[in-house]
């Protein structure tokens, strides 16, 4: 399929950093790129996070597009990898740490069958774990586990992107039960 005459100069604008252009297209596709992502994620808050994603990996892909495909289809495959990609770190998050204390206490209780676990115990547990991990790592999972902080902030305070911060808290998950199952 090739692409109409007024999207090829609207893109090359966009392409050009003309922010005019760029605010048409999104005021244009950002309703029914959220209304996807919605119906696929079904969470509004994370809806809104990956439109705005989507519309800045549209940006990045933009010097890579070669013109065979509308502009609709080219960010609707964007956003169409966005969400297979969120669906599989929600199952990769609910297989490692979705519920971190649960998760503990079910792995201590293994350990401890007839003994009560105590709050305090598991606190102090998780502290000692977590004071053995490198530097960046124990802060990550301090942020987002024991402060509870979004990702986005996180990644804001660390000053860091996204992509790289949610790579971070991933290994600092796997370092973190990696230490856990020694523990035991």
């Amino acid at each position: 399929m090739e692409i109409d005459l007024e999207e090829k100069k609207l893109l090359e604008k966009i392409i050009k950093k003309d922010e005019k252009a760029l605010f048409f297209v999104y005021k244009k596709y950002q309703p029914s790129i959220f209304n996807f992502v919605k119906s696929q994620i079904n969470n509004y808050q994370t809806a809104e996070e990956l439109t705005q994603d989507i519309f800045l990996d549209f940006i990045e892909a933009l010097r890579d597009f070669r013109f065979q495909s509308s502009l609709k289809t080219f960010i609707f495959s964007i956003a169409r990898h966005k969400v297979i990609d969120q669906i599989r770190k929600k199952k990769i998050k609910s297989i490692l740490f979705s519920h971190l204390p649960s998760f503990i206490v079910e792995s201590l209780k293994v350990v401890f069958i007839d003994e009560e676990i105590d709050k305090k115990e598991l606190k102090e547990k998780i502290e000692k774990i977590i004071n053995s991990l490198p530097n960046d790592y124990q802060l990550i999972l301090r942020l987002k586990y024991i402060e509870g902080i979004k990702m986005k902030d996180v990644s804001e305070k660390l000053k860091m992107n996204f992509k790289a911060t949610e790579s971070l808290l991933f290994r600092a998950r796997k370092s973190f039960i990696k230490v856990f199952n020694n523990e035991i």
